[in-house]
Parts: structure tokens; C-alpha cells; sequence
């Protein structure tokens, strides 16, 4: 899929990095034909992931990783952008040929007034396709105008901000969700996303922290929707009964239980576990606060968790 560089459209990819050496080929060989510049900000893999996309004519830059808003954050910084669109991608995902036919074919022809582009999202999950549950319905903005775009300051659910301009939806083909990892791995992980949503349903309480709100003034509307339920509705529910009723809906209500077996255990880890998991970290945060306050907050993530100054960095004009 190597193309001449001069029939590439003027977009430079970020992806973050750390031991992904099964997934970081895949990623870069299907961006290839849609950008002029690949950039990997790599948390200093101990793997092959650094050799593998040096192999590929990838850049690669390193971090110490402290959180994903804040690598993406420093990524965008320190490769010093000058394409004219910027895209954010994880190792895990990939393009489909479709959406690299219409992002070579349409990008360069949109008008000034389309500042960012949305991609559709497909979940497989261990070679399962995900269509059910409600699930193949996120529409994420990866792909924006250099210098319009910047991700909000959260340790979880971080959206792509635009300072003006509208979004263009792409429809060729889907971004691709896709990890080759183990079940292990996918529940460590989730164990730890668990944390980071804890910290930020604890901070819409207690405002620990600054709290980045430009999400609700974008023109996003399907993920000022998305964060309306996670604020409002959700956080409004109670605590335990509400992860239950939300795998309901999503299993049974939105069928999610016609995507079969591999499905059901998707549905299952993913919308009732993950999310019943989050509220017991919620429930022994607050109790924490009742008994010591908010001020030891802090000492207690990093004691039990393992998180050091647990706010996303941010200039004063980013947080509101």
C-alpha cells in the first residue's frame, strides 16, 4: 500500500505507543496512503514496537506516559505539525480501504468551513464484529485542520475539541477497532480505564480538579449527547443499579444479544462488568472523601492506585 508521497493528502498521524509490536504494522501500512507524516509517541516500549515503525518510515518520539490526554498533548507539540490536517489514531486501530479511497479522494476538496472529519467506529472483538448493542453508532473526530483541533483534559472519554468550523462526516469505510491481545490484557487494561473514570465521576462531584467544559459548548452534537448521558443521566443514577441497567438496555433492548457468542462476552465485560467495576472504585472514593475529605484525595490515588497528581495539565484557556 505504499504510495508516491506527492499523490498523499496533507495529513500527519500520532499515534501512541507502548509495547504494541502486534499491532503498530498494521496501523502505519494502512495510514500510509493517506499521509504524508507518521509519528509514533512511544511511552518507551520494551518490545519491538520503536524498531518496527522505524522500519516503516515512521517517526518515532518519546515520553514518559502520564495519561492519554497529555501524551496526545505533548505528541502534538513536540512533532511540530505543518500538514495541513492532523489525525489521531491508536495502535489498535486501522483504516478500512474504503475510508482511505475517500480520504485521498475528498480531503483536499472540502471547503474551509469543514475544520474536522468524523470516522465512524467498528469494534471486532476476538474476530467478532460488534453490530449490535448500540455500539456501531460512535462517530469519533479524528481528523481536523492543524491547529483547530486539541483533545480535551480528561484521564478518560477525551474527545477532539474544534475552536470553529464544522464537521464533515466520512463514510467510505470505518475506523477499525481491533486488538490482538489477550483477555488478560483486556481486562487489565479496562481495570485500569475503571480508575480513570472513577477519578473523573469523583471530580464532577467534588470539583478536586479543573474541569475541562468546552465539550458542551462544541458543535458536536452526537458527543455532547454521549457526554450528557455519562454526566447527567448516569452519574444521576444509582450507584450499582445503574450499571445494571445499562447492560439491559444495551443487551436486550438494543440487541445487543444478536451478535452471538463472542458478543455476549463483549456486551458482558465490556457493559456490565467495566461499569459495575467503576462504581465499586466510585463507591470507595467516596468513602474515602467521608472519612479524611477532599484534601487527601490525591494521596489516596497515588497509595492505592499508583497515580501521581492526578489532573490532566492544561493551560488557563483550556479549562474552564
Amino acid at each position: 500500500m505504499r504510495l508516491d508521497s506527492a499523490a498523499k493528502p496533507s495529513v500527519t498521524a500520532i499515534i501512541l505507543s507502548f509495547n504494541e509490536e502486534v499491532h503498530i504494522e498494521r496501523c502505519i501500512t494502512r495510514l500510509q496512503p493517506v499521509c504524508e507524516r507518521i509519528v509514533v509517541i512511544d511511552s518507551f516500549s520494551i518490545d519491538r514496537t520503536v524498531e518496527i515503525a522505524r522500519g516503516l518510515g515512521a517517526e518515532v518520539l518519546q515520553n514518559p506516559f502520564r495519561g492519554h490526554a497529555d501524551q496526545f498533548d505533548w505528541g502534538m507539540r513536540a512533532a511540530k505539525v505543518t500538514s495541513d490536517w492532523t489525525m489521531k489514531i491508536d495502535c489498535d486501530e486501522y483504516l478500512e480501504e474504503g475510508l482511505i479511497a475517500q480520504i485521498r479522494r475528498d480531503l483536499g476538496s472540502l471547503p474551509e468551513t469543514v475544520t474536522g472529519c468524523d470516522l465512524k467506529l467498528k469494534v471486532i472483538f476476538k474476530g467478532k464484529f460488534i453490530r449490535w448493542g448500540g455500539y456501531y453508532r460512535t462517530v469519533l473526530t479524528r481528523l481536523w485542520r492543524t491547529g483547530v483541533g486539541s483533545v480535551e483534559k480528561r484521564w478518560m472519554d477525551e474527545k477532539i475539541v474544534l475552536a470553529h468550523g464544522e464537521r464533515h462526516r466520512l463514510n467510505g469505510g470505518d475506523l477499525v477497532d481491533e486488538s490482538l491481545k489477550d483477555i488478560g490484557w483486556w481486562t487489565a487494561k479496562h481495570n485500569h480505564y475503571a480508575t480513570l473514570q472513577m477519578i473523573d465521576f469523583i471530580n464532577l462531584e467534588h470539583r478536586i480538579f479543573p474541569l475541562d467544559e468546552r465539550m458542551a459548548v462544541d458543535a458536536n452534537a452526537n458527543a455532547r449527547r454521549k457526554r450528557f448521558f455519562r454526566n447527567i443521566l448516569y452519574a444521576g443514577a444509582p450507584l450499582y443499579l445503574r450499571a445494571v441497567l445499562y447492560f439491559v438496555q444495551r443487551y436486550f433492548l438494543r440487541l445487543g444479544f444478536l451478535d452471538g457468542r463472542m458478543g455476549f462476552v463483549w456486551h458482558f465485560m465490556q457493559g456490565f462488568w467495566f461499569f459495575m467495576l467503576m462504581d465499586a472504585k466510585i463507591d470507595e472514593a467516596r468513602r474515602q472523601i467521608a472519612a479524611y475529605g477532599t484534601e487527601g484525595f490525591g494521596d489516596y490515588l497515588e497509595r492505592t492506585y499508583g497515580i501521581r497528581d492526578a489532573v490532566p495539565v492544561a493551560s488557563p484557556e483550556q479549562v474552564a
